[in-house]
């Protein structure tokens, strides 16, 4: 049992330090950045959709539901959820 752990967290070592490697490698050279987009981290994420301003519409999602409620069963989820975590919690 003692060995398995051991090679575990040597796993679980290598694998960070490549991780890290790969991602500093990525954002040294650059990779995947469209040079039409400047608007720093986020040019990653939207020069993959060539339609984007079709997407930002605030018209585009239309709903009879007050935005408070929207805002209130967000609130009650995460009340729910963090009980759920404590209860989880006291268990162990």
């Amino acid at each position: 049992m003692k060995k398995s752990r051991k090679i575990l967290k040597w796993a679980t070592v290598i694998l960070a330090v490549v991780t890290l490697c790969l991602a500093l490698y990525i954002m040294w050279n650059r990779l995947g950045l469209s040079p039409d987009y400047d608007f720093g981290a986020g040019a990653y994420f939207y020069a993959d959709d060539p339609a984007i301003q079709d997407l930002s519409d605030r018209a585009a999602y239309t709903t009879s539901v007050p935005k408070w409620i929207h805002y209130a069963l967000f609130f009650v989820w995460g009340a729910l959820m963090w009980l759920l975590w404590k209860w989880v919690d006291r268990r162990k």
